[in-house]
């Protein structure tokens, strides 16, 4: 039973972050109709950001982690400008291809920049776990739960309670209707893409000092969050939330009780399963963001 609820505990941790990383792409392909294979390059740049700041720098490791929420809100919104905009109307392979290449460039951007050895921050938080009765769990791995629930909260803050988040969600039931009464659609786009990406660099600054910055972490990163979209069901941000603890349930009860080799074939196991009898996802409802 002990071992049973550390995994619980671990599996809280872990599937916050993924509920970050699936809300991000699951606002992104469901408002825009963009396959964003460069999700998980977001991620990673996250993770550098806090890496640059905290470490080369010298800064305060908070400091950093809001310098890489506010980078990876622009660089999201500089490729939605630069790359996207001027594909706006273009079939969604076109886009697809535009999203590959940037993925691509980004990757291998990281690792001119940064070298092929990965990196490690150095945080705040004491070394020596916290230890109630039977259970231990690290400080890190305890902020990192609490910061990531509060940027779930504030995301369902933002698309059900703000005038931003209206406009978001009548954009993806009918952008033509939207646009009729008034709403900016490029606005809109950008602000998603910009608001998406900000959530996937979170995720990496915060999963970032818990394990090792390399420039491959993002490939892991984009099959998850593609896999969490899947999970959840596009359309449904609380499908994206539950999606991220499901797999992230899947992975370490995986790891625990079968073997750690297996811990993400556990996971896509899972989605195999899910597709096979519910394809539309967990949680899909119709025109319907939030």
């Amino acid at each position: 039973m002990t071992e049973f609820l550390q995994h619980i505990i671990n599996t809280l941790i872990l599937g916050s972050t993924y509920a970050l990383l699936g809300i991000g792409l699951t606002l992104i392909f469901g408002i825009m109709r963009v396959v964003n294979f460069a999700h998980g390059e977001v991620y990673a740049f996250g993770a550098y950001m806090v890496y640059l700041v905290a470490m080369l720098l010298g800064l305060n490791f908070f400091v950093a982690l809001l310098v890489a929420l506010v980078a990876g809100c622009l660089l999201g919104a500089a490729i939605e400008y630069i790359l996207l905009r001027p594909m706006r109307g273009a079939d969604i392979d076109t886009t697809m291809l535009i999203m590959i290449g940037a993925m691509i460039v980004m990757q291998n951007g990281e690792q001119f920049i940064w070298g092929g050895v990965a990196k490690s921050v150095t945080t705040p938080f004491p070394e020596l776990p916290l230890v109630i009765g039977p259970f231990s769990v690290s400080w890190l791995r305890l902020f990192v739960l609490a910061a990531a629930l509060a940027l779930i909260g504030l995301s369902y803050l933002l698309i059900n309670r703000t005038k931003l988040g209206k406009a978001m969600r009548a954009t993806f039931q009918d952008h033509d209707a939207a646009s009729l009464m008034g709403v900016n659609i490029q606005f809109v786009y950008m602000a998603t893409f910009a608001i998406g990406s900000s959530l996937a660099a979170a995720a990496g600054a915060l999963l970032g000092p818990v394990y090792v910055i390399s420039p491959q972490m993002g490939n892991l990163a984009s099959l998850k969050a593609f896999a969490i979209v899947i999970l959840g069901g596009l359309g449904s941000i609380g499908g994206a939330t539950i999606g991220g603890f499901i797999l992230a349930l899947a992975e370490e009860f995986g790891a625990g009780y079968i073997s750690s080799g297996y811990r993400d074939a556990m996971g896509f196991l899972l989605i195999i399963l899910v597709l096979l009898f519910k394809p539309t996802g967990l949680f899909a409802r119709a025109e319907r963001i939030g």
